[in-house]
């Protein structure tokens, strides 16, 4: 059978249950990973997080969702929140000081609670954590998995101390870690000091407990071998986008890009698809606009009112080009690649984190999928993939007047990037999700052909609080 056809296939009836910290819609990888392992024939059951503090479910596919309400300690974050609501009401100059104020005390509690508890020492650092253990715990040990694919570092934790409890119960589990990204390049998603050494302790925790590791690209299969000293290279599954085989019956049509932004087909369109935050570059692109006469940008995003695009939208009216940007909502992960197919190119002008140094992200294969030349920053896998199949140019990161050369480059010629997609080198078949998809059901096989000794390895959850 094909991954993606839905017929009876290898896993045989066997339960998967997979963990993500978010609401799942939205997160293409997710989805994807849900539908083509129940159309493989596993039974999956998907975890995510509620967003309305209700439980939801629904069937995706043939995957179930269930979305579960996250559980705080009892008044956990009140005070802070109150110190926040105060500081916010005298005014935005006292809550950047505070935060300054608060550093040395953070970076100390850093260096004690590491000193202390080594790795453990997120317990204290971040025992937001323990939530997600809350929310997750009882429902996964319920649902009797034999194998739980985690996804991303927080779902780490809560799928090593299941399969240990199902192990030590006498039903042995396998567990996969699916890395989304390199955590020690990641901008932390908060503004405090403790925040990456606590993820960083937890992740290096629990990795040993891991019966195999999937991430996105090789060089974060590297990446990731080496700094947790894996016996096993970690398998490598792109975030290719589903392109082949007919849509589900009662798939409606991508909706027109070009409609929604109010466009006839001469106007130059570029457009940007996914989350809008300042390391994504977009203020470059807004700053370019006015070197770009006539040319329009579309951003597809999944909320347009955060507080960043509510920023750039008025940097965009300083500038007088506010009437070229569309915000544009996000669709269905099937219909995304024929969506995009409605701009001139895609552009993707990330600032340099390293995290943006060592992926082909979502996007880039969307863009390819939709045959737009792709103007990119000079972030190294990316880049070096769209000099040598020609497919898009090259900018410096941030540098405006060098984003603005790249597009006039594209909107000059356009044939002459899109014909990277045709002919016998063509990257695109190479580039989809079915493709990807068989790897993990490859490795899901691979790991459940036998079983490992029920309790061969326990972690000890005792927290002195």
């Amino acid at each position: 059978m094909t991954i993606a056809d839905g017929t009876a296939g290898s896993g045989a009836g066997r339960r998967v249950v997979m963990l993500v910290d978010n609401g799942v819609e939205g997160d293409s990888r997710v989805q994807k990973t849900a539908l083509s392992a129940a159309g493989a024939g596993w039974d999956v059951v998907l975890l995510g997080c509620s967003p309305t503090g209700a439980t939801q479910r629904w069937q995706l596919g043939r995957a179930e969702v269930r979305l579960l309400p996250l559980c705080p300690a009892p008044g956990a974050a009140a005070g802070t929140a109150r110190l926040r609501a105060r500081l916010l009401a005298r005014g935005g100059p006292l809550l950047r000081a505070a935060r300054w104020a608060r550093r040395p005390v953070e970076h100390a509690q850093v260096w004690f609670w590491r000193a202390v508890l080594r790795d453990r020492a997120w317990r204290r650092l971040e025992p937001g954590l323990w939530n997600y253990e809350r929310a997750f715990g009882a429902v996964i040990d319920e649902l009797a998995p034999d194998l739980i694919h985690a996804h991303d570092f927080r779902m780490l934790g809560v799928g090593a101390r299941a399969a240990a409890r199902a192990r030590a119960a006498g039903r042995p589990v396998r567990l996969v870690w699916d890395a989304h990204e390199y955590l020690p390049g990641a901008k932390p998603r908060r503004d405090n000091a403790r925040w990456l050494p606590a993820h960083l302790a937890h992740e290096r925790e629990y990795v040993p407990y891991a019966d195999a590791v999937v991430t996105v690209s090789p060089a974060l299969a590297g990446l990731l071998q080496r700094r947790h000293r894996l016996a096993e290279r970690p398998a490598v599954v792109l975030n290719a986008p589903e392109v082949t085989g007919p849509p589900p019956a009662d798939a409606a049509p991508a909706p027109d890009l070009r409609r929604l932004c109010g466009l006839d087909a001469a106007t130059p369109l570029l457009v940007y698809s996914g989350s809008a935050t300042v390391q994504r570059g977009l203020g470059t692109a807004v700053a370019a606009l006015p070197r770009l006469g006539g040319v329009h940008l579309a951003l597809v995003v999944g909320d347009a009112g955060t507080p960043y695009l509510r920023q750039l939208l008025a940097t965009a009216a300083r500038r007088g080009v506010a009437e070229r940007i569309h915000l544009v909502p996000y669709v269905p992960h099937r219909q995304v690649p024929a969506l995009l197919a409605g701009a001139d190119a895609g552009i993707i002008p990330l600032h340099r984190w390293p995290n943006h140094e060592i992926a082909l992200i979502t996007k880039f294969f969307e863009y390819s999928h939709a045959r737009l030349p792709i103007v990119v920053s000079d972030v190294r896998t990316m880049a070096d993939t769209v000099r040598a199949t020609g497919q898009g140019e090259v900018f410096r990161a941030r540098d405006v007047a060098g984003f603005a050369r790249a597009v006039r480059a594209v909107l000059a010629d356009p044939g002459r990037y899109r014909a990277a997609y045709d002919g016998p080198d063509s990257p695109l078949p190479a580039w989809t999700w079915p493709a990807q998809a068989a790897r993990l059901d490859t490795l899901y096989r691979r790991l459940l052909a036998d079983r490992p000794a029920a309790g061969a390895r326990t972690i000890e959850e005792t927290v002195t609080r």
